[in-house]
């Protein structure tokens, strides 16, 4: 390895995270709500202003809520009357085939402030274009002494060693070289991952879509300036617009709802390069007349993927985000995924850098996340193959009866595709059954179900959620730096038992009582210890023998 750059001592963080996208900051994000400094290195020297994912889902926003910034994320992308329709029609100038309705921000916010005490949405999903998401949350960064942030410097060498790892890192500018010590080395650096290559882990599961009429071979995705578009086609537009006929299927987003927008386009062969000239005669296919417009940039991804890597790290090596998981976009699964993987890694390493997290808290991150990641990615692929598979009649553009008659059939196929934005088992339904952090009370959780999610407090799911009597969120009210006990009618008593053995053992905790019987309900016990990242992690009446066993259990000692 090479020497520090300065020749002095090395820098140190607890936490080294290679790549800033939006898992990497949520992690770095998560390690400075829990009072841990990270260094943050992303080859790039910005964020990419290159639109990808839409959708923040309800989960990924709760995070943000418990993060303190979903709030202002919330004001970002599209303007707040803008409806979030998905549509589906023969071309964006012909006819509307099926329309799968969806609410604007306010209404969406509107619908929050009215919402009955025991709702389980306090932060609806929102769409909003992660181009965005990502320039906020690093200004954000830039304002947190926490997290050292690298951008513009790349990973070119790591070392792990009982202590933690040494990490080699260089300037894309200068070429300087500086090498940093970290106790844990963390991978968010994408499906061609250094850090992933490096350890020899590989993915399984599918690698791309094959035999579909749509979402198979080589997609391409071109971000676009028509603000001709929106002059045109204002009255009909949602948030998605799908253009089906006989010779062509696209899907155009709009991100900022006046001049740009993504259009999702399929290329000839695997072999086929994006070029301009045939991008533009897609769009103006896809529009159905002439219109003006600047192509911007182009990508191109390979659809129908559902990849999961065999290990989620080694050792003091952890990966998380698309380093260990690649989806089809199709449920805007990806990025949430990832997200969600940082807010459960980032107290976990939190946990074991401030001394109070035990052997088994790392190897229970692959335990719980794994899982997940390949549920997601098998409903993404599912979802992928509904609009891939769809027939589409040559007729379905004619202005004749028969015409007609395949529109109607044709649309209501497409309205039972509702499905895929709908849901919400898979946003809030990631449960943690079979953890070695989690204290199993015997009881049975609701089924997993991508389209329904049923609150319970049974150990190892998401808490469940409630307004309480002032209108504040139940969430708001557990520790953003440690575990919650929650405590509720029918308990023995109020957690001292659990509060001395806590503070003996150094373990962040905060008691929270709340006496609404609707609330006792929800969880089913007098007291239910929250982790950090709102996932149930033991629930019961309270008795003072059971207490060394609950605490070794959820923090892995």
């Amino acid at each position: 390895m090479i020497g520090a750059a300065n020749g002095g001592t090395m820098k140190f963080a607890p936490v080294c995270i290679i790549g800033g996208g939006p898992v990497g900051m949520n992690l770095a994000l998560n390690l400075n709500a829990m009072g841990v400094r990270s260094i943050l290195i992303n080859t790039e020297p910005e964020t990419f202003h290159q639109p990808r994912g839409s959708t923040q889902n309800a989960r990924t926003m709760e995070h943000y809520r418990r993060l303190g910034l979903a709030r202002s994320i919330r004001k970002l992308g599209l303007p707040p009357d803008n409806p979030t329709d998905v549509t589906y029609c023969t071309r964006i100038n012909g006819w509307e085939l099926a329309r799968i309705s969806m609410p604007s921000e306010s209404e969406k916010m509107r619908r929050v402030r009215e919402a009955s005490t025991t709702d389980q949405v306090p932060e609806p999903i929102l769409r909003c274009n992660q181009m965005y998401i990502e320039k906020h949350l690093l200004t954000r960064l830039n304002t947190i002494a926490n997290v050292e942030l690298r951008f513009g410097w790349r990973c070119i060498d790591w070392t792990e060693h009982p202590e933690g790892a040494t990490v080699a890192i260089e300037d894309t500018t200068s070429g300087a070289v500086e090498e940093l010590s970290c106790l844990y080395l963390v991978g968010c650096d994408g499906g061609q991952s250094f850090v992933r290559r490096k350890l020899d882990i590989h993915y399984s599961g599918e690698a791309g879509a094959e035999n579909l009429a749509y979402f198979s071979g080589m997609m391409v995705s071109t971000h676009l300036c028509c603000p001709a578009f929106f002059q045109l086609f204002s009255h009909k537009l949602g948030w998605q617009q799908w253009t089906v006929n006989a010779s062509s299927r696209t899907s155009i987003i709009v991100l900022n709802g006046k001049d740009e927008l993504i259009l999702l386009s399929q290329l000839p062969s695997v072999d086929h390069k994006p070029d301009d000239a045939l991008i533009a005669q897609r769009f103006v296919a896809a529009v159905g007349q002439a219109i003006d417009f600047k192509i911007l940039a182009h990508w191109t991804w390979t659809p129908g993927r559902a990849l999961v890597a065999d290990s989620y790290g080694r050792g003091r090596i952890i990966l998380a985000g698309d380093s260990v998981h690649l989806f089809t976009p199709t449920g805007g699964f990806g990025m949430n995924t990832g997200v969600d993987d940082a807010a459960n890694l980032g107290w976990k390493l939190a946990a074991l850098a401030q001394g109070w997290g035990g052997t088994k808290l790392l190897a229970s991150f692959e335990a719980e996340r794994r899982p997940i990641g390949i549920r997601n990615t098998g409903a993404a692929k599912y979802f992928s193959r509904n609009v891939g598979s769809l027939p589409v009649p040559p007729e379905i553009e004619q202005d004749t009866p028969r015409g007609a008659l395949e529109r109607a059939q044709t649309g209501r196929t497409l309205q039972t595709f509702s499905e895929e934005f709908a849901s919400i088992g898979i946003q809030l339904g990631a449960r943690y059954d079979h953890s070695p952090v989690i204290v199993a009370d015997g009881t049975v959780p609701p089924p997993d179900d991508p389209f329904k999610y049923v609150p319970t407090a049974c150990p190892g799911g998401r808490a469940p959620h409630a307004w309480l009597p002032d209108r504040t969120s139940l969430f708001d009210h557990f520790g953003s730096s440690g575990f919650t006990l929650l405590l509720l009618p029918g308990r023995k008593d109020d957690g001292e038992a659990i509060a001395a053995a806590a503070l003996e053992k150094r373990i962040p905790l905060k008691r929270f009582r709340v006496d609404a019987p609707e609330v006792r309900d929800l969880y089913g016990a007098g007291m239910a210890l929250i982790r950090p990242d709102q996932h149930v992690a033991w629930r019961g009446d309270g008795s003072p023998e059971e207490t060394a066993t609950i605490l070794a259990t959820v923090v892995g000692r």
